[in-house]
């Protein structure tokens, strides 16, 4: 055999190893060793390790407890009765790994590192109403008798097919089995191997936690970031504690109150509208204080600064929101119409949009829907229709002057149909606001704060300017700020 030929021009392209050979590379590792628990699609995952050969050196035992009844014999009854929930899924990791430790003598095994994989899924249903989701889980060595790191991730299947998805559920298994071992210190590229052999189009992640001595540097938000800048999914959230968050289980049933910005820093504007729009939204009809959620929700292109996104810019800000105790969406959403759109799938209660004047301008602006069939009416209809309605935080204009819902300008094409939303009692003011606020900009604060000015301390809500200070957020210098005191 001759070497292998290299033409001028050629590129270098990362060769993904196929599914079988995934399987086959861990199945020959002689240390690798552990088990298989499957609720819910059949046994996916394992079968690739059972048909790739040699898989007596990792399989400790596959089993899939298929019926609810033995279920909740082996891994206990859940509080809510569900079979498809983290928590589940959490006991059958937890239960399996104490097995496998257990049953193992560590004297005869003394170069094994164990790992535990289980999932617990639902696929799409007879009448195909319910395309169905799952959780996905890994506990995992790397070294003997190491603690365990843990990767567990959230699905939603996209195929039509209960065959489709059983095959998709069985190759994201192998990726994330075979991207632990051997992608687990990179973990945005052990990210994105979950998708190896498989299409956004048949599945989407939408959260995804890990945790463990292998990842004690890995921040969860960044992760849940990089899953909406690969379009994996097209919104995540997190809460107060920075742990990411499903959607669908903290959005379901909920009235929710969202507010879009860029957060670069947040300011006593955000969360003056904030405190003023859910007083009003709390006396809505229909809305409980006990069911009310609030999101502050950041778009991706609310991101990019100079075309690419800043990770460093987005923590910044997500540490600050944090703070303050709020839940944090991340979307892939440009216009607003969609954010209601995606709430919609989760709850039909009322829900509510908190915005400054010049983004509710901007709603108004065409250009926004050229792409829609039904243009600008179309886009409208999905945001009004639902139980909508808009909490207006007033602007001041060059010559002090207030603007609010029944002074501003739209073009003049769209005033009939920006009329017809403020009569119908769509956008309600919000009156009870600091006149001073209104002369507060996030990005004069970020000016003041890079060039190293005096004062913009005073135009953040309590204890954030100390956190920006402390943490040297959003590039804060203090030895360039006493460089340039006057001596």
């Amino acid at each position: 055999m001759g070497s292998e030929i290299k033409l001028k021009g050629d590129r270098e392209i990362e060769v993904i190893p196929a599914i079988a050979d995934k399987a086959l590379r861990i199945n020959l590792n002689k240390n690798i060793y552990g088990t298989f628990a499957e609720i819910g699609a059949g046994q996916e995952t394992v079968r690739h390790f059972f048909r790739t050969g040699g898989s007596s050196g990792t399989i400790a035992k596959a089993m899939s407890a298929y019926d609810k009844d033995f279920s909740d014999a082996i891994y206990g009854v859940e509080d809510d009765g569900r079979y498809v929930t983290e928590s589940r899924l959490r006991k059958m990791l937890t239960h399996e790994t104490r097995l496998i430790e257990e049953r193992l003598d560590r004297e005869k095994h003394p170069d094994k590192i164990f790992f535990s994989y289980a999932n617990t899924v639902a696929t799409i249903d007879f009448a195909k109403q319910f395309k169905g989701h799952g959780w996905v889980g890994i506990n995992f060595q790397v070294e003997p008798g190491e603690d365990y790191n843990e990767i567990i991730l959230h699905i939603r299947f996209k195929e039509n097919d209960s065959k489709l998805q059983q095959e998709t559920l069985g190759i994201l298994g192998v990726n994330l089995i075979y991207g632990a071992f051997y992608k687990y210190n990179d973990p945005k590229k052990l990210l994105r191997y979950l998708y190896d052999h498989l299409d956004k189009d048949q599945l989407e992640i939408d959260t995804i936690n890990f945790s463990g001595p292998r990842f004690k540097d890995v921040d969860n938000r960044l992760m849940s970031l990089q899953l909406v800048k690969n379009g994996m999914t097209d919104a995540v959230m997190f809460g107060p504690d920075g742990k990411n968050v499903l959607p669908a289980a903290i959005l379901y049933k909920k009235n929710i109150l969202a507010l879009r910005g860029s957060f670069r820093p947040v300011t006593k504007v955000n969360m003056d509208m904030y405190e003023k729009s859910l007083e009003m939204f709390l006396q809505e009809k229909k809305v409980e204080k006990e069911n009310a959620l609030v999101v502050f929700e950041i778009t991706l292109s609310n991101l990019r600064s100079e075309g690419e996104i800043d990770e460093l810019d987005f923590m910044d800000r997500a540490e600050l929101l944090c703070s303050l105790g709020q839940t944090v969406m991340i979307s892939n959403f440009q216009e607003y119409y969609k954010v209601v759109e995606y709430f919609s799938e989760y709850t039909k209660a009322r829900m509510g949009l908190a915005m400054g004047v010049s983004n509710l301008i901007d709603i108004f602006d065409e250009k926004y829907y050229r792409h829609l069939s039904g243009g600008i009416l179309e886009a409208f209809g999905k945001l009004f229709y639902r139980d909508l309605k808009v909490f207006l935080y007033p602007m001041e204009d060059e010559n002090g002057a207030i603007i609010n819902s029944q002074n501003l300008k739209v073009h003049p094409r769209m005033k009939e149909l920006y009329k017809f939303f403020a009569y119908n009692g769509k956008v309600i003011d919000i009156t009870d606001f600091d006149k001073d606020h209104l002369k507060i900009f996030s990005r004069e604060v970020l000016k003041m704060i890079s060039k190293g000015k005096k004062g913009w301390e005073e135009m953040l809500p309590e204890g954030i300017a100390e956190l920006i200070k402390k943490n040297h957020l959003f590039g804060y210098d203090e030895k360039k700020l006493l460089e340039e005191q006057p001596k």
